[in-house]
């Protein structure tokens, strides 16, 4: 069992990602109707919902899978091309990633965050801190694409989400 001071960075990385598991969530609920989900706007390439597979996908393959050690099979083109599931079901979904994925990263510790990450997935090898990082990134990059889109969609403002 790792103690709390030498997993103390992967407990702060769990909070980052509980919290933003929790925002995406947070959005899921603003929208008003599972179709406004799945809408295109003009100049924009993917639908909220589609985004959010995309997350889904992306936390489930790289911390669920390589770093978890959960059973995942990736499929990320039906990220983009998969439509009109409901908001039930990408509740559950993110829900579950919510009650996984922060676990997961909590376990680390400083050690496991200096090795490599067990996929080259950039031209250079990458340390695990550096690609979890990187992956925190990546899902806010797609978070705000998704308050766009809400806002686009509803004309409403800004949501109210939770603070870490």
């Amino acid at each position: 069992m790792v103690n709390s001071q030498e997993n103390r960075q992967g407990q702060e990385l769990a909070a980052l990602f509980q919290r933003d598991l929790t925002r995406l969530g947070q959005e899921l609920e603003r929208f008003p109707d599972d179709a406004a989900l799945w809408e295109r706007v003009p100049g924009v390439q993917n639908a909220a919902g589609n985004l959010m597979l995309h997350l889904e996908g992306n936390l489930r393959e790289y911390i669920g899978r390589q770093l978890g050690g959960v059973d995942y099979a990736r499929n990320r083109k039906q990220e983009f091309t998969a439509a009109n599931l409901t908001r039930a079901e990408l509740r559950e979904r993110i829900g579950a990633l919510a009650g996984s994925i922060p676990e997961i990263l909590a376990r680390l510790s400083s050690e496991d965050l200096e090795k490599t990450f067990p996929e080259q997935v950039f031209s250079t090898p990458m340390s695990t801190r550096q690609f979890v990082i990187h992956l925190h990134g990546h899902f806010n990059y797609h978070l705000g694409q998704v308050d766009y889109l809400r806002r686009v969609l509803t004309q409403e403002g800004a949501a109210n989400l939770v603070q870490l």
